[in-house]
């Protein structure tokens, strides 16, 4: 019986050990170790349908009214093209422009917020039209989404110029037990093409080099759930495969040995 127990309390210490080797983060990290980003920092660029505020200040207040496309109060907040600061938002074409007052059609796709900003700053100034323009760009509709085995699943707007995999997972409440650390799929659109990329979050090398630890907008991020949570629609298989099964089969087995030794 005494063999039997041992068998048992070993077989839950090794499901115990395996289970805690599949949940945890940077497997490969060691206390001091230095890693290296290898993908490039990839900022928010804008695309097709993105939707910008474009704010224009100065020390003359008067000559940049004209460029900020203020909503009117009684309008504001039920228009889908209007920031959240009051300002009507300019949506880019299928073409990548704007049409913002007296330049008219200005290619923004593939811009950053800086780069417009930039650009639109030296516009106002070579044309004399605003001599000492502040010039401020504001995300409206960017967003990824999270999906899957994750504590708070949803859209998540993009409030900086980059987000990495692991703000992601952050924003999203982190990965619940149930999520698949090994294998998290990003899926993203580029042109007409879906690309899908697979993520080891026990990996620092594997999340490091990834094409997509920088997230775009519009991207998918799916956490798949593990063998248990997958297995959980069959309830027998489910059991037997648990670690709380066996530590539960043990300490039955360690009470009954016990109740029949006192006997």
């Amino acid at each position: 019986m005494k063999k039997i127990l041992s068998l048992l309390f070993i077989a839950a210490l090794l499901a115990s050990c395996s289970s805690t080797k599949k949940v945890t983060y940077f497997q490969d990290m060691q206390n001091g170790d230095t890693k290296t980003v290898t993908t490039l920092v990839k900022k928010i660029k804008m695309m097709p349908g993105d939707k910008i505020s474009i704010v224009i200040n100065s020390k003359t207040p008067e000559f940049v009214t004209r460029y900020n496309l203020i909503t009117p109060a009684m309008s504001f907040g039920s228009s889908s093209n209007t920031a959240g600061n009051g300002v009507s938002a300019y949506t880019i074409d299928s073409n990548g422009f704007i049409d913002f007052p007296e330049m008219g059609k200005v290619l923004v796709e593939g811009k950053t917020r800086e780069e417009i900003a930039e650009h639109i700053k030296n516009e106002l100034i070579e044309r004399k039209l605003v001599l000492d323009p502040t010039v401020t760009v504001e995300y409206v509709n960017q967003e990824f989404s999270v999906l899957g085995e994750v504590k708070k699943p949803g859209k998540i707007s993009i409030n900086k110029d980059y987000i990495t995999i692991l703000d992601a997972i952050a924003m999203a409440g982190d990965l619940s037990i149930e999520g698949k650390r090994a294998d998290v799929t990003v899926i993203r659109q580029e042109g007409d093409t879906q690309n899908i990329y697979e993520i080891d979050l026990t990996s620092s090398e594997a999340i490091y080099s990834s094409p997509a630890y920088y997230l775009q907008q519009n991207d998918i991020v799916y956490v798949k759930p593990n063998t248990k949570r997958a297995g959980q629609a069959n309830i027998n298989s489910n059991t037997l495969r648990s670690t709380s099964f066996w530590m539960s089969l043990a300490s039955f087995v360690m009470a009954l040995v016990t109740f029949i030794d006192n006997r």
